[in-house]
Formats: C-alpha cells, structure tokens, sequence
C-alpha cells in the first residue's frame, strides 16, 4: 500500500494527540500543529532514494527496518535536483521522493473521511519549481474539510533522459512513474489530483495514462494552465543520452548506462543542461520531457484526448490571459519567432510556420516589439491554452456537459504591467492557495484585489469537496457555469467583482487553436 493510502486511512486516528503521530507501516512519522488547527506531516518518504543502481528505474516501496523508533516530520526536506542546479546545494537532492500532508487537527477516528487534495507541482519538467506549498490556506478555507498532499518527483535528466538502453535495463518517463508512485493504492473514494503548469500536464498524463485505464486513483481532476510540449520518440531522444555520457566521462565505456548510474552528481549535473534539438540552432525553453513510450505514455496528448483514452471523471480547467509573455522573445522580426518556434518543435517545417504566422499576425502588444505578441500568442496558445480548450471539450462530449468546466484568470498586476506585460502564466497560483504561501509575494492579492482570492479558492474547494465548483463557493461567487456540450463557455474572473461573469471563448482563439491542433504531427503534441 503507498503513502497515500495509509495516509488517508490512517490520520483519522492520531491527529488529535499532542504531537500527531501516523504509522505507515514501513516508518512512523511525528508531525507537528500549527495554531491554525491544522497538523503538518512534512517530508515523509514515500519510496527509496532513485540513487545509484535505483536510477532511472520506476520507484521503488521504501525499506523497513522494523524499527519502532519516530521519525520527525517537521520540516521539509530537499527537492529533486533539476536542471542547471548545483548539486553542492543543500536545498536539492538525488534523495528527493518525500510527500507532505496537511490535515485538519480536528479529525477524529469517527469523522467523516475528508476529500483529498493532490497537488503536482510544475517547473516544465527540469524543476519541481512549486515546491512545499504550505496546504493550512486552503483547509481553513474550506472549514476545515479537506486534506491536502504535494510532493517532489524526478525532473531534468534524472527524470525525464530516454534511450533504448534504459528502455532495456530500466524505466522511461519515471518522474510520472514517482507521481503515480505516490497516488497508486490511494483511498479513490475521494482524491482529487491538481496540477500547475508541467503539473497540469502530469496530470493529463495521468488521465491518458496506458491508454486511459483507470486505475481507481483519483475521482475528480484539476488542470491550471496544462503545460502540453513537444514529446519525442526514444529514437529522438538519444542525442540527449549521448550528450550526457559524454559530459560525465562515460563515452567509450562497456556498459554506458552502468557507468552513469555510478556516476557522481555532480558530474551528471554538467549534462543535465538545455541543449538545442538536433538540426535547430536555438535552445528550447525545456528539453527533458515526457516521450511517447508505447506503455504508460501511448499516443501523443492530443491523439489520445481526440480520440476519448482518457479517465472519464470531472475535470475543471483553467489558465491566464497571457500565458506566453514570459516565455517567449521580445521578437523585432518574423524569422526570430519562427526560430523560436522551431527551437520548441522542431518538427515544424516552414509551411508549417508560414500557417502558424497568418493565424497569429495579428497580435500586436503595446510596449513590446513588433512580433513579440505574435509569438507569445502562438506558443501561449499552442503549449497552453489549447490543450486546456482541448481537455474541457472533449471531457464535455466522452463524461458529460455537467462534468466540465473552464476558467480564464485577466487580474492585471502592476508588476507585469511595468514590463509591458499581460496576465501571466501562473498568475493566479496564489488565489488558488493564498498569498502567504502561493510562492508569489508581488501581487495586489493580499491586499486591494483580496476579494478576488477568496472567489477563486473557494471554486477549488467545492470542486475538491463535491466535484463542483458551485455547491461550496462562496457569496461573493458568481454560478460557474460548465464549458457545455457544444463548447466555448468559461469563467472570466477577474476584479472589480461584479464584472466577473461568464463569456465565449473569442472565434479567433478557436481557429487558431484548431490550427494547432492540425499541426499535432508536427508539434508532437
């Protein structure tokens, strides 16, 4: 049984002690209560450390020695080591597989089992770059009436590197293999999963995974601002494998993948960098990613999507107005978008680019370079937007018109408009789970738009308690209506409050978005 079954099973009977205690059968674990009611178990393992021979493997059920002895879980322990992190530093680790669960003190051996909340953090597959998120915002919110878990899994080379030779004498895509880890054998009766950003994509993962079995893991899904990128075959991966073999001294060894397993970190570190894909110039944004394996990972997002292979369950989307200003180029000239682009998917071919341009010319931004709105259009779009549109209208036409719903997050901050920029990818983290621990301190959350989080959050609350996002929100809350069965419909939230209301999806976002999708080949998405 994993960490999170014995953990929805087992908290009911030892939070109200002092020091709150929960045996997971491999490890005892002491938590601690803050004064807001709420006992935080921090850093529990959840499988061994993926080091030496463990190394790109699937995760493996943590040793038990039999001890009777507590461990302290007070703090929170290093995240995985990703890419360009500097393997000196005490903030990252190879032994990173560790989960945190914030439950409501309250709860009691006779209490009602409280819904979960699962939170994959993002960081575009080379960082766990939401790390310990503090879950006490949220359970007070909801009235003390959830339970809520996050957790670091495997990200850069050590997460996402592919070869044939790992394929042979390991596992690939093993930092979802980690997020399944945490989830399989969890009390399905009520988890909800909910991703950011490379999250929200994990968690599409998670929903297209082998196929679209379902495995009971989860009975609801949340993805903020899904993060679709390109996604390689092991053959097209390889060149990354070769670069790290030789970065860490192993060219020319008998057994390549035995010598990086010995490796030390720091070694593996100066291979685990962004590189340009073979035949582009450019450097993408993220290159160890997920690839179509042909077992966990079967078909690429928007084949599998398309085609209905996905867990049939409520699902609620959401993302930002902007979602490409801070990834893209401030582009004076066409052909820098179209190396950018390129630099991303570099399947694209030039009449590939020559569509993508006619689609998204028209998007001009103030204070920007003449292109620079083009491109943050195109890759906002096609790595973003569109797959959320994509989730919520199929999820509407294979689970049902009340099943789905969609949001579009436009609170301007000051701090991005001193930039020249819009509403911002990741933008409304911290009205999901609060300023004070949604890992964003500049913003007018905390003060002249605060109204604005206790809407939001209270949206996520009801969705986790009752897989509706209106049954629990609350009356400063407009009805969130569901995306509808034809589609096009989503929240726009946004301040002053009354102006909140629900709109059409724009006819040109649309098109551009089945340009998109048409491309799918291309892009790889």
């Amino acid at each position: 049984m994993s960490l999170l079954a014995w953990t929805a099973w087992l908290l009911w009977t030892t939070l109200t002690l002092a020091s709150p205690i929960v045996d997971l059968g491999y490890a005892k674990y002491a938590g601690l209560t803050n004064s807001a009611g709420v006992s935080e178990f921090l850093g529990m393992r959840f499988a061994q450390a993926p080091t030496g021979d463990l190394r790109w493997r699937a995760p493996q059920d943590p040793d038990s020695d039999g001890s009777e002895d507590i461990v302290q879980a007070q703090s929170f322990k290093p995240i995985c080591i990703g890419v360009g992190q500097n393997a000196a530093s005490s903030s990252y680790s190879e032994d990173c597989l560790y989960v945190n669960v914030f439950a409501p003190t309250n709860a009691t051996a006779t209490s009602q089992r409280l819904p979960v909340w699962v939170f994959i953090q993002g960081g575009g597959y080379g960082t766990n770059s939401n790390a310990n998120y503090n879950g006490t915002k949220v359970i007070e919110e909801s009235g003390h009436n959830v339970v809520f878990v996050n957790f670091n899994y495997r990200v850069g080379a050590l997460g996402f590197l592919a070869s044939a030779k790992i394929r042979e004498n390991g596992a690939l895509n093993v930092g979802l293999l980690d997020q399944r880890k945490a989830l399989f054998g969890g009390d399905s009766e009520h988890i909800v999963i909910h991703g950011m950003s490379a999250g929200g994509g994990s968690v599409a993962h998670h929903l297209t995974s082998y196929g679209g079995r379902n495995d009971d893991l989860f009975i609801g899904a949340v993805l903020e601002s899904p993060f679709f990128p390109t996604m390689r075959t092991i053959e097209e991966s390889e060149f990354q494998f070769g670069y790290l073999v030789n970065k860490t001294g192993c060219f020319g060894e008998s057994d390549e993948l035995a010598c990086l397993r010995e490796a030390d970190l720091s070694a593996l570190q100066k291979g685990n960098t962004v590189i340009p894909y073979p035949g582009v110039t450019e450097k993408p944004n993220y290159s160890f990613l997920p690839i179509v394996d042909g077992d966990f990972v079967q078909a690429s997002m928007f084949q599998q999507f398309k085609s209905g292979k996905f867990v049939r369950v409520p699902t609620l989307v959401g993302g930002v107005t902007n979602e490409g200003d801070t990834f893209v180029p401030n582009a004076k000239y066409q052909s820098s978008v179209n190396e950018y682009l390129r630099a991303n998917f570099p399947r694209l071919t030039g009449g590939n680019l020559t569509e993508i341009d006619a689609t998204f010319g028209l998007y001009q931004r103030a204070g920007r370079n003449r292109y620079f709105g083009q491109a943050s259009a195109a890759f906002g779009n096609g790595s973003l937007a569109c797959g959320g549109l994509l989730i919520s209208h199929t999820v509407s036409y294979y689970v049902g018109s009340s099943k789905s719903w969609n949001y579009r997050y436009n609170l301007l901050e000051p701090a991005s408009t001193a930039k020249n920029f819009g509403v911002t990818h990741g933008a409304d983290i911290p009205a999901v789970f609060g300023v004070e621990y949604g890992g964003m301190a500049d913003t007018t959350l905390g003060t002249v738009n605060a109204d604005l989080v206790s809407v939001v959050m209270s949206y996520y609350i009801s969705f986790i308690r009752s897989l509706d996002p209106n049954r629990y929100r609350n009356g400063l809350a407009p009805r969130f209506k569901t995306y509808g069965i034809k589609g096009g419909r989503r929240l726009l939230l946004q301040m002053p409050l009354e102006s909140n209301k629900m709109e059409s999806v724009p006819y040109e976002q649309f098109d551009g978005c089945k340009v998109w999708e048409a491309l799918g080949p291309f892009t790889g998405q």
